[in-house]
């Protein structure tokens, strides 16, 4: 049963529809599987319904022994004199007939016509020469060809003008198809299983029609749901379904096997044997993630034209598309199966998975800002060379050890913890079993997990791994030496965090005079130190020291970064805590609107950074007595800061007692005993009891309660502390 598509029948009637008049040719070009046959067959029967005195021919014309078959079968339906006689050029025979007027008018459809070498490159010791010159242009006969080549159609239809191509069917039609492949009894109970299964065949004609096959040989065991349950299980589970060949199809050349996967390993055996740059560009490409894939992934070698030709055969035949606006290639997901399959089935899979991660660990960017554009564009494609397992070789490992530091580096700096803590985790742990912990490798990467821990509120985790790193540094590289003091400067931060001041102070101080000696004032590093700083001067009350350090940071940081640069950002919300602490709300106010403004430009509005400044500025409103501004803010940052980083992290809980704050100062007593409870209790298990900032949650609350009267509960609270 035919199922849509009636526009492209439409076009092909049009095309036809100069039959007499002149000899037309149409070449229906696609993606196998997509469904050209099944409209040619379509086209044959209305013609013939329309047109019962028209002569239809159909000729299976893969190669040229089956397009001999079909001239022979010609011959013999039109009864041609002279047919039987071996002697006989059954070639010149046809085509004279074919031209002849008398004879009627016709329709030649040759299917699978994908080697255009079949027609124009003559053997030698072959007297007929080039087949093309058989195919008759007379005005009373018109040739319809279906291909996976858009270059060999091209050339036998006269053109790409005559060329059709057929794409993939619509939702709604791929789901019509679907239901009629299907017994009702085991069609799904909503759409929605259908709409999913379709999607994820990618609405090709052929592929829904073997689920749909599948399902119904099947009986009751095997509906649409449990088709999906199994399809999504496994990428074996996928090639396994999608070479389903048990329905059969008595429309189609029963020569060829016909499932979805074995009617494109046919393809990637030609390209094989006719283009082996080719196969390797597709094997490659296969191995990314299928939607846009760089050019620079594929690009390998540095010889342009080769590379073009070794592109133009996967093009034509359909495999992969290119985009030129993002210099990028996309190839459909069951296409990559297929690649996929057949590389295994050669024993080469493993091959292009080492050689890809290879590729990606050589040029994905180590992820600073500067960076980030290229970043976001190779992360889905660094992502799934690494889903792959690696070989037990050791290059390969460190290979995938590199992606996995550098994809991490990247997720850290944009806000997404969770999965930098896998794949840095990962990075460590393979570079440490193979390197040693030493190697200036292993540390960097474990340097790196534990600012992940840090940025997840994890300060002694944190604080461990950055004490071993320190240790190691000092004894390899000396206590002055550049990465020695990116560590010291770490622990800095960290010991802040933990309301450490006087500690973390010394660091920065000690880190700070070692770096404008070895580097000068102006390098990133040393304005880093003077930021840093400048921070923990203004925790310990120090305002107009750290103001002035800002102010100096921050114009060096516009100069040398620019004005939206994350680290200029980091120094604008800086300012305007101290500017805040200074009680310069109007200032402090017109910083936390630019650093919210810029941060969700640059970083999103649902970093942790942003959030940040989001809640900074909820405590600049509130001071100037905007409560309902200030509220909405801080409602923003919690709801966010929740989902992004979680109910228990110390950044979560600022906002819980930021609130309480507020809600205490509007009369909202209860709410605001509620927040600051949740915040002490919290922070007596993450931060501990000695904590600045767990102190101050248990001062709010305490304040609460006496103000209610509730001395007794209040020194409950003091006493359960102290104990």
């Amino acid at each position: 049963m035919f199922v849509g598509r009636e526009d492209m029948i439409r076009v092909i009637q049009e095309k036809h529809g100069a039959v007499g008049q002149r000899h037309e040719r149409v070449a229906l070009v696609g993606l196998a599987g997509v469904g050209k046959t099944q409209m040619a067959l379509e086209y044959s029967y209305r013609v013939r319904d329309t047109a019962p005195n028209l002569w239809v021919f159909w000729i299976h014309a893969s190669n040229v022994a089956r397009l001999e078959q079909g001239y022979q079968q010609i011959a013999a339906v039109a009864e041609i004199p002279g047919r039987d006689d071996p002697k006989t050029n059954i070639f010149l025979l046809v085509s004279d007939w074919l031209c002849d007027a008398h004879n009627g008018r016709w329709l030649m459809i040759l299917d699978n016509v994908d080697d255009d070498d079949i027609f124009f490159s003559g053997d030698e010791s072959d007297e007929r020469g080039p087949l093309a010159k058989f195919l008759p242009q007379a005005m009373h006969g018109s040739i319809l060809i279906t291909s996976r080549n858009s270059l060999a159609a091209a050339n036998l239809a006269g053109g790409k003008s005559n060329i059709l191509e057929i794409h993939p069917m619509s939702e709604e039609e791929s789901i019509d198809l679907l239901r009629t492949r299907i017994p009702v009894s085991q069609q799904a109970d909503t759409g929605e299983d259908e709409k999913t299964l379709v999607r994820a065949l990618e609405y090709i004609p052929l592929a829904i029609s073997q689920a749909g096959s599948y399902i119904a040989h099947r009986s009751s065991r095997i509906t649409v749901s449990r088709y999906l349950q199994l399809f999504y299980q496994s990428e074996s589970n996928q090639a396994h379904l999608l070479q389903y060949e048990d329905a059969k199809d008595l429309r189609r050349d029963t020569s060829i096997r016909h499932a979805v996967i074995t009617t494109w390993q046919i393809s990637f055996e030609r390209i094989n044997r006719e283009w082996p740059a080719a196969i390797d560009i597709l094997a490659l490409l296969g191995m990314f993630d299928r939607q846009g894939i760089p050019e620079t992934l594929v690009r390998v070698d540095g010889d342009e034209l080769l590379f073009e030709d070794a592109v133009a055969p996967l093009i034509s035949h359909s495999l992969i598309r290119f985009e030129l606006e993002t210099a990028s290639f996309d190839m459909h997901r069951i296409v990559q199966l297929s690649v996929r399959t057949w590389l295994k089935i050669h024993s080469k899979l493993g091959h292009w998975q080492k050689k890809s991660r290879a590729i990606m660990a050589q040029i994905f960017p180590d992820g600073q800002y500067e960076s980030w554009t290229e970043c976001k564009r190779l992360l889905p494609h660094a992502k799934e060379v690494v889903k792959s397992k690696s070989s037990d070789s050791k290059e390969d490992r460190l290979y995938t050890a590199t992606i996995s530091f550098n994809c991490g580096w990247f997720l850290m700096l944009r806000g997404e913890y969770r999965e930098a803590h896998t794949s840095q985790e990962y990075a460590l742990k393979t570079r440490e079993e193979l390197l040693g912990f030493e190697h200036p490798e292993t540390l960097t990467s474990a340097s790196n997990f534990a600012n992940v821990f840090h940025r997840q509120g994890q300060y002694k985790k944190a604080e461990e791994i950055h004490r071993r790193i320190l240790k190691a540094r000092e004894t390899v590289l000396g206590r002055e030496h550049p990465r020695t003091l990116t560590t010291v400067s770490y622990l800095g931060l960290i010991f802040s965090d933990q309301g450490k001041y006087k500690e973390a102070e010394g660091m920065h101080r000690w880190t700070l005079e070692i770096r404008e000696k070895s580097f000068g004032s102006n390098h990133p590093h040393t304005i880093t130190s003077i930021n840093d700083l400048g921070n923990i001067l203004s925790k310990q009350g120090k305002h107009d020291e750290a103001e002035t350090m800002h102010r100096w940071v921050l114009g060096k940081r516009e100069e040398l970064l620019g004005y939206k640069h994350i680290d200029t950002l980091t120094t604008v919300n800086d300012l305007g805590i101290v500017l805040f602490r200074q009680r310069k709300y109007e200032e402090a106010e017109l910083m936390h609107q630019r650093a919210i403004q810029a941060r969700t430009e640059v970083i999103g509005s649902q970093h942790p950074h942003t959030l940040n400044s989001i809640n900074d500025l909820g405590n600049v409103l509130s001071k100037q007595g905007k409560y309902q501004q200030a509220e909405a803010n801080y409602r923003q940052a919690l709801k966010a800061r929740e989902e992004v980083i979680g109910r228990e992290h110390p950044h979560t809980l600022i906002t819980v007692e930021d609130l309480g704050v507020l809600l205490f100062k509007r009369g909202e007593n209860d709410d605001a005993k509620a927040m600051h409870r949740r915040a002490m209790e919290t922070r007596l298990k993450v931060l501990g009891c000695e904590h600045p900032h767990t102190l101050a949650s248990i001062d709010s609350l305490v304040t609460i309660l006496a103000s209610e009267g509730k001395y007794q509960e209040a020194n409950a609270i003091h006493r359960m502390v102290l104990r």
